[in-house]
């Protein structure tokens, strides 16, 4: 099986590289950060391809693609995994560019790669895309605004490909974690600040980066007539919060 992972040089995508390799598979690791890429590679051997491409660049994907050699294109597993949050600031405070950045990487970033390997997977007749959810695609909470609305639409443009993939062999799934540690996740998101970082985590047992890549591998190795549509996943630490209400 060969597995084209986005994200792969840390956290979610680096841990899925190292499943997949560790179980005999090839895995093609894309990302910009190409020293962590070539690190991972390095560790990981052969059967680890690392290549440097930025998701929100289309000419990148394309370039990227094109020079991956004749025995690694047959991709059977898209993992859409590269994407971020930036910042917690109400809708009316948030830097703009921040919103347009997650857009074109959780978003835009997204379809493009799924468009540019699906065709040849519906060719074959059999293929599995996994996009990186979120439960904040499913609730609201302060803060989540555009990064909660373009998991909501990983989330729908995910069961709008099963609705035009049945009957073809070929698989989506959309995978929506919840509070996940040790991953750059809330250092990106807090731009740098760690201590914020560390405090979203303060006092819990969050989900790590391998209980996510173990969900992707179990995923991608069920018989090819299953389907999970979507698998939403928390820490027990974690759970739902009182509706939000403002008293005068």
């Amino acid at each position: 099986m060969i597995v084209f992972i986005t994200g792969a040089s840390a956290g979610f995508g680096a841990e899925m590289a190292r499943t997949f390799v560790r179980n005999g598979h090839q895995v093609v690791m894309a990302a910009r950060r190409r020293e962590r890429l070539e690190a991972l590679a390095a560790e990981l051997g052969e059967s680890a391809l690392p290549v440097e491409m930025d998701v929100t660049d289309k000419a990148s994907i394309e370039q990227a693609l094109a020079m991956l050699p004749q025995s690694w294109r047959q991709i059977d597993v898209l993992i859409n995994n590269a994407g971020l949050a930036l910042g917690t600031a109400p809708a009316h405070e948030a830097p703009l560019e921040d919103w347009e950045t997650m857009i074109a990487t959780n978003c835009k970033g997204l379809v493009t790669m799924t468009r540019a390997l699906l065709p040849s997977m519906v060719e074959r007749g059999n293929g599995l895309v996994i996009n990186l959810g979120s439960v904040a695609g499913h609730y609201p909470y302060p803060g989540g605004n555009v990064y909660g609305a373009t998991k909501a639409f990983v989330e729908q443009f995910t069961l709008n490909l099963r609705a035009d993939l049945v009957g073809t062999g070929v698989r989506a799934t959309n995978l929506a974690p919840g509070l996940c540690g040790g991953t750059e996740f809330s250092n990106v998101r807090f731009k740098g600040n760690d201590q914020a970082a560390a405090k979203v985590y303060e006092g819990t047992t969050p989900l790590t980066a391998k209980d996510i890549a173990e969900t992707a591998y179990w995923i991608a190795t069920l018989p090819a007539h299953i389907n999970i549509n979507s698998i939403e996943m928390m820490p027990t630490c974690q759970g739902f919060a009182p509706f939000n209400i403002k008293r005068v």
